[in-house]
């Protein structure tokens, strides 16, 4: 168990949060949630020991081990893949290099013995002699094949080196497991996986995710910063969701009762203040009128970008026609080939595939930014498409003095000023903020320009390419929102399970291994996905 007492965390005049009491306890996890800048990470970093508070305590149960999830991708680059996962329970590894050295040096001594023996059997009680395949069988759940096990860490991909921090912190059963953003850089499946073996985790999880599906699967208790104060709250985070919308709303039509009755009295109380024959009803109101207190309804600090795609006309009967399409790399690898399908009004498809370049490359190949190796793109005549990249450097690299409204008047046939600032306030660019430059700009503000952009264009059909990357909660909610109401057609790839399954209604598998199209709903589809690998599994066995 873990428990914060009155704690605190202030840099200069701005506080963070403050007198904050939780107990979290076994056999719960806790998703964190808030505003960017709301200090979700920071709290993290205190619980983990790498961040002092300004007041209070936190204290873990005597001889509870506690697990994090490491963001430095590179810190393990010389170590075995397999270690690097024992080294999750760094007692246990230490022991474990410890005893091996005494058993590997030819002077050790009669008191060397003794100690490895003394090593050994704390080795033993901790699961040691079970630790190699218990970290071989983590990583292999995860897809790391097991001729990586052996490899240097330095020698695997971006993505598999995430899973092999992400198996780290989940080694050894620790007592307390903290994860920051675990399902970054995460496919589906491996998602999918993590979600099962925490919903099935014995100890106590906190985590912070912008992924809403994964919260709503693992989360039995949300804790939301906001206000300067750490609430926490029973349910999963579509539960905390809806109870907080509801709320808000019986608050603030409560008050507008009470405000419309403020209203009512004041002018009575004005027009017969001065009439000696209803001096006394006139008295009672005002009586009544000071009692009366506005309820202190304190809206979340949350904001949500107003985010719709509006076409400008609607797609006509022919959409988008694909025929034997293929692309490589610039080294000459081959990236995907024979893909072939066509769309339909209504269709609105997810892409999704093992190599990320791939998929990017595909998006690149649809809208026209990359040659194909080979293949036909057809969209219809009554087709006005546009493109949100994965990357977006490249529409901000040459735009280093130009403020926010001139950056977009650039996307705008409306070139009013205050057209433009009024756009920008609507995604959450409000008063000074929309004289920033383009060199400033946090990769989530970055998004939502690129997305004010692809809206100012109205096009009827849209390529989007991973288009929650650097978003928060809730802009990732506005957009998805967005999207499922978008009344043209789609292309998109995400790693956010909830828009994949709310606004695609087919999925494209994409990559070097082979093309597959399925009419799918993404939660189907990965559902059959697991029934095709118990297949396959069943037939090796």
């Amino acid at each position: 168990m873990l428990t914060v007492n009155n704690l605190s965390l202030q840099f200069g005049k701005r506080i963070l949060f403050e007198d904050v009491n939780i107990k979290f306890t076994q056999g719960n996890c806790y998703g964190v949630i808030g505003a960017n800048g709301a200090g979700k990470s920071t709290f993290l970093k205190i619980i983990s020991g790498d961040i002092d508070p300004t007041g209070g305590s936190i204290s873990l149960k005597p001889d509870n081990r506690m697990a994090v999830l490491k963001q430095n991708h590179f810190e393990f680059e010389e170590e075995q893949v397999l270690n690097t996962v024992i080294m999750g329970h760094r007692e246990m590894y230490d022991i474990m290099i410890e005893k091996d050295a005494i058993y590997m040096d030819p002077d050790a001594t009669e008191a060397d013995g003794l100690r490895a023996a003394d090593l050994e059997d704390k080795f033993g009680q901790m699961g040691g002699w079970t630790s190699e395949s218990d970290a071989a069988e983590l990583l292999s759940q995860m897809g790391i094949r097991e001729d990586l096990h052996y490899k240097l860490v330095k020698e695997l991909s971006g993505p598999e080196k995430v899973k092999v921090l992400l198996a780290q912190a989940l080694f050894g059963s620790p007592d307390l497991l903290v994860l920051d953003e675990p399902t970054n850089d995460l496919d589906a499946q491996t998602i999918s996986w993590l979600a099962d073996f925490l919903a099935g985790f014995p100890n106590t999880v906190i985590v912070v995710s912008h992924d809403r599906y994964f919260l709503d699967m693992v989360c039995t208790h949300i804790v939301d910063i906001d206000f300067s104060k750490i609430r926490l709250f029973s349910g999963n985070y579509t539960f905390w969701y809806e109870s907080s919308e509801l709320l808000t709303k019986q608050l603030s039509d409560k008050n507008k009762k009470i405000a419309q009755k403020r209203k009512e009295l004041q002018e009575f109380v004005a027009r017969f203040s001065a009439n000696a024959s209803k001096s006394r009803q006139a008295t009672s109101r005002k009586k009544a009128l000071e009692k009366l207190t506005l309820e202190d309804l304190q809206p979340s600090s949350r904001k949500y970008p107003y985010i719709q795609f509006n076409p400008e006309r609607a797609p006509g009967g022919q959409i988008l026609e694909v025929e034997n399409l293929s692309a490589h790399s610039a080294t000459g690898e081959l990236l995907f080939e024979n893909v072939s399908f066509s769309m339909n009004k209504g269709d609105k498809i997810g892409v999704v595939g093992s190599n990320s370049a791939a998929i990017t490359a595909f998006f690149e190949v649809m809208a026209g930014e990359k040659e194909p190796t080979t293949g036909k793109i057809n969209y219809g005549q009554t087709i006005t498409m546009d493109y949100l990249p994965n990357e977006n450097e490249a529409y901000f690299a040459g735009a280093n003095d130009m403020n926010l409204v001139d950056w977009l008047r650039q996307f705008s046939e409306e070139k009013d000023e205050q057209f433009i600032r009024g756009f920008l306030g609507r995604m959450l660019f409000s008063g000074d903020e929309v004289h920033k430059k383009s060199s400033v700009l946090s990769g989530g503000e970055k998004v939502r320009c690129m997305l004010s952009k692809v809206m100012l264009s109205h096009p009827n059909f849209v390529l989007l390419d991973e288009p929650t990357n650097h978003l928060d909660l809730e802009s990732i909610t506005a957009l998805n929102n967005a999207l499922r109401d978008f009344e043209g057609n789609l292309i998109m790839a995400s790693h956010d399970y909830k828009l994949m399954n709310t606004a695609a209604n087919r999925i494209l598998e994409i990559g070097p291994d082979g093309f597959a199209d399925r009419l799918l709903t993404f939660e189907d589809y990965l559902a059959r996905k697991r029934e095709e690998a118990e297949a396959a599994a069943l037939a090796l066995a």
